[in-house]
């Protein structure tokens, strides 16, 4: 299954191939129903690929923390890509990383709610004293200060921060940070990321690095930052091809890959 895919001998495309909201549904399906691919085996994977290409790749590694900034802060909000978020928090807190998980508006799902109880077991830090006043300088501070990176796991491409109120406030602390950012699949929410296009507005949030899941989304065509990485080893061939992606070759075990 996730050794289905093809590893070195595929070729980084000379013209990258970018996922309308559409296909990036439709190739999920295709997982989910033709490949009984489990909605959690989905997450549990692009959980720890996120983790991987923060750590394993040493975009982050853990001596360039200084000691007063050791901590990653993972922010989640209430759909899928929060999901993966709390998988990568996990998956960073075995790397030996310091967590810290944002997490104002908590899902019902259970799987939310097992994997809340995961990371609560392996003593992460839930913080809740941001939830009342996100977009002032002193909270802006209170997260600048301890933190050396914030990971973006807050909307996914087909959920706009309008659809969930919430974490639009989230995203309006985030977009304010001097700190490092990592985004997961696309940048979240805000009128500045609109998943077709990319968007151009300056509301978005412009993170240093993007980890694009499966396969990138149109949006990260106009991705600017320091890395992008792909994190889609685990698509098999039949499903590359019948999207027509044009992925980049994997080095020996990788299961993230730059672009």
């Amino acid at each position: 299954m996730i050794g289905a895919a093809a590893g070195g001998d595929l070729e980084v495309p000379e013209e990258q191939r970018f996922l309308s909201t559409e296909e990036a549904a439709a190739l999920e399906r295709e997982l989910l129903e033709d490949y009984r691919f489990g909605r959690q085996q989905l997450v549990e994977l692009c959980g720890h690929l996120v983790a991987s290409a923060v750590a394993v790749t040493k975009v982050f590694p853990l001596p360039a923390f200084s000691r007063k900034q050791r901590t990653v802060l993972v922010v989640c909000g209430p759909e899928q890509n929060g999901a993966v978020g709390l998988v990568c928090a996990q998956h960073l807190r075995v790397f030996e990383y310091k967590l810290t998980i944002f997490y104002p508006t908590r899902s019902l799902d259970p799987l939310h709610r097992d994997l809340t109880t995961q990371c609560e077991k392996m003593d992460i830090l839930f913080l809740s004293y941001l939830q009342r006043s996100l977009a002032t300088e002193g909270q802006v501070q209170l997260i600048s200060d301890p933190y050396g990176l914030v990971v973006d796991a807050v909307l996914g491409p087909s959920v706009g921060p309008r659809e969930v109120g919430g974490p639009a406030c989230t995203l309006a602390t985030l977009k304010l940070l001097s700190i490092s950012l990592v985004s997961l699949d696309i940048p979240s929410g805000m009128p500045g990321w609109d998943t077709e296009t990319g968007g151009g507005s300056e509301d978005g949030l412009w993170p240093d690095v993007l980890v694009s899941l499966a396969a990138p989304k149109c949006c990260a065509g106009r991705f600017s930052g320091r890395h992008h990485f792909v994190a889609g080893r685990f698509v098999p061939d039949d499903v590359r091809r019948k999207f027509t992606l044009r992925l980049p070759g994997y080095t020996g075990t990788d299961c993230v890959a730059a672009l």
